[in-house]
């Protein structure tokens, strides 16, 4: 625990990806290999309590502390709120130990005195975290509590724990992000699997790392030159997914490295047809056939969690794939052919197909930058974001690499709304009020519509933080509500509606564009205009 204590203190205080890689790659050359499998699956985004292993909620942890520290309930929830960071509270209510005990290894801590507690009654869990409080120091007390809290976060990317990876081993990072996608279990082994030279079975079974476009500020005429060298397409608003057609097996696997197995069985059953060793990289979207347009992405909401959807779903919310890039066919990976010949090839593969389930991308045809300008403008009409530029002599690379491919997407819709609600931020921002909550009017009322946390500068921040606390008409436990005064423009990205919301409608992405001092609440925008952009 010790050591990897001191990794989480070198990577908290350092501000430079060198450093952070450099400490990284010290940790792994000397830890244990089953506490560096910890290791990288915790800085990874992993957790170690959580919905379905429960070792302790955050009002037991504040609970278990004022009982062994002896202070008042009232005294913790205020440090809480002063502190921010519910880990380094509980670190800091306690004394260290009078003398240090026995350096249990990371795993240890985690596999036979934490996971093994999980959803046992209260009395038990709560042994098994005192007694970790009572033998560690703060160092590793600190991870100790982030274990718990799951909030084990020090700036580092999965990117940056893959670098300092792929240049201790040689191995290409490529291949390391591809087997770390996917849900993998920490063990004494995996290190050496996850740094293998050869190929390896379970190699066949995992996505290829997902290429990211970067986002394209003003207009693109200067910077990317000739439009001829750029593939233009629509810029989808669904999941982005990796279709997998492999040994005679069908896997779809999102972005956000999840397979989906079993809630789409419509694109499954389309995919059964392509040849076996082809994966395809592509958007998955609700779709309306009469309009033969995507429908909005909350559409699609509706089916995400359901891991067997029945008839009725099926039957009112139809998808399908628009496929974009081909990646491996014939089991031969294709990744570092230029992207028109790889679209060549997939155009060949859905053509084959012949399943209205699971069609190209269409290509966006345009004259010139002005004229690409124009067609972007019309996206919302379309039911998409805008446009994707793809240089059309680009290999698929791995990650977000800026250069080879912009999303393009439309300006957002703005709407002016009065702050009603806020909230103490956490972190940095522990003692200032950075949540929002805006409304704007329906008839004489106003109606919550958005939640916010970004826009604002620190000298904006510090401002409203003072007139919030100034003008508080009602605290709800940690939410004030304030005096309806303050105008804001926000921008997002679409409006959907929404049974789930008290106004019907939902925003999406919103964040703060402006401080509108030149407003009155009074003219601030009402309901029925985001009902009229509503899908």
């Amino acid at each position: 625990m010790k050591a990897f204590a001191a990794l989480y203190q070198r990577l908290d205080r350092s501000t430079a990806t060198l450093d952070k890689r450099a400490a990284l790659i010290d940790y792994f050359q000397h830890a244990r290999p089953h506490d560096a499998a910890w290791a990288l699956y915790l800085l990874s985004g992993g957790k170690v309590s959580g919905a379905r292993r429960k070792i302790a909620g955050s009002g037991e942890l504040r609970a278990w502390i004022a009982e062994e520290s002896g202070l008042p309930p009232w005294l913790v929830e205020d440090s809480y709120a002063q502190v921010g960071d519910l880990a380094e509270t509980l670190t800091l209510l306690l004394d260290d130990p009078d003398s240090e005990g026995e350096d249990r290894p990371l795993a240890d801590w985690i596999e036979q005195h934490l996971l093994a507690v999980a959803n046992q009654p209260e009395p038990v869990r709560r042994a098994a975290v005192v007694e970790g409080w009572r033998q560690l120091a703060s160092a590793e007390r600190l991870v100790f509590n982030k274990l718990l809290t799951g909030a084990l976060r020090v700036g580092v990317s999965q990117r940056v724990v893959q670098q300092a990876l792929a240049e201790w081993s040689g191995l290409d990072i490529a291949r390391i992000a591809q087997r770390m996608l996917g849900d993998w279990v920490p063990s004494p082994g995996l290190l050496a699997t996850l740094l293998s030279a050869e190929e390896l079975p379970t190699d066949r079974q995992q996505p290829y790392p997902f290429f990211l476009a970067s986002p394209l500020e003003g207009e693109p005429t200067e910077r990317l030159g000739d439009i001829s060298n750029w593939l233009l397409e629509w810029k989808w608003d669904g999941i982005r997914l990796q279709l997998l057609r492999r040994q005679g097996e069908v896997a779809l696997w999102s972005r956000g490295e999840e397979r989906l197995d079993g809630r789409f069985p419509e694109i499954e059953q389309a995919a059964a047809s392509l040849p076996d060793g082809c994966v395809l990289d592509g958007e998955l979207l609700a779709w309306d056939d009469a309009d033969n347009l995507p429908r909005a992405f909350t559409a699609l909401q509706t089916r995400i969690q359901r891991r067997k959807p029945g008839a009725a779903t099926l039957r009112n919310t139809p998808v399908r794939v628009l496929a974009y890039d081909l990646l491996e066919r014939d089991g031969e990976d294709l990744r570092a052919l230029p992207l028109q010949q790889r679209r060549a090839q997939l155009a060949e593969v859905v053509g084959a197909l012949g399943d209205p389930r699971i069609q190209l991308s269409p290509e966006v045809p345009a004259d010139d930058w002005q004229h690409a300008a124009q067609l972007r403008e019309a996206s919302r009409e379309r039911g998409v974001e805008g446009l994707m530029l793809k240089r059309r002599d680009s290999i698929y690379q791995s990650g977000r690499r800026r250069g080879d491919w912009w999303k393009w997407k439309v300006e957002p819709l703005t709407i002016d709304a009065v702050l009603l609600y806020a909230q103490a931020g956490h972190g940095r921002r522990s003692t200032l009020y950075t949540d929002y909550t805006f409304g704007v009017w329906d008839g004489d009322t106003l109606v919550p519509v958005a939640k916010a946390y970004s826009g604002l500068d620190d000298k904006e921040i510090l401002a409203l933080d003072r007139w919030i606390r100034a003008h508080t008409r009602e605290r709800f436990g940690p939410v004030r509500s304030v005096s309806a005064e303050q105008v804001f423009e926000l921008g997002f990205e679409a409006v959907n509606r929404s049974a789930r919301h008290k106004s019907g409608i939902a925003v999406r992405f919103p964040r703060i564009l402006r401080w509108r001092h030149d407003k009155p609440a009074a003219e601030a925008d009402h309901l029925a205009q985001l009902q009229a952009l509503a899908r």
